[in-house]
């Protein structure tokens, strides 16, 4: 059974950072990529970074360019986002989610597993 859990959220000042944590399991692909996904309140999820298992390329949206990293450690089969200079704008519970293929795509309906998520609040 693919079991995904995330953890690192909590509250942050603005200009702060913070380092997220998939741990995944219970999964054999050959192929895959994981990717980060935030639902804002009142808005729809979206997605925020992603990146390729076997050769850790990585993809972002423009609006975490320079400030996210993605990364992954294939011996621990975790998946790390690390989040600097954050800005209230960037408060959502952030998902990660597995993906079969080596395309490094950011479209939800893609994905076949999910985790719970992780609450990340970015507040003065």
């Amino acid at each position: 059974q693919v079991q995904l859990v995330e953890s690192g959220g909590g509250l942050v000042q603005p200009g702060g950072s913070l380092r997220l944590s998939c741990e995944a399991s219970g999964f054999t692909l050959e192929s895959y990529a994981i990717g980060w996904f935030r639902q804002a309140p009142g808005k729809e999820r979206e997605g925020v970074s992603c990146i390729r298992h076997t050769d850790g390329s990585t993809y972002y949206v423009d609006s975490v360019k320079g400030r996210f990293t993605i990364s992954r450690d294939n011996a621990k089969n975790t998946v790390y986002l690390q989040m600097n200079s954050l800005k209230p704008e960037d408060t959502a519970v952030y998902y990660c989610a597995i993906k079969r293929g080596l395309l490094l795509r950011l479209f939800s309906w893609e994905y076949d597993y999910w985790g719970k998520g992780t609450l990340v609040t970015v507040s003065s």
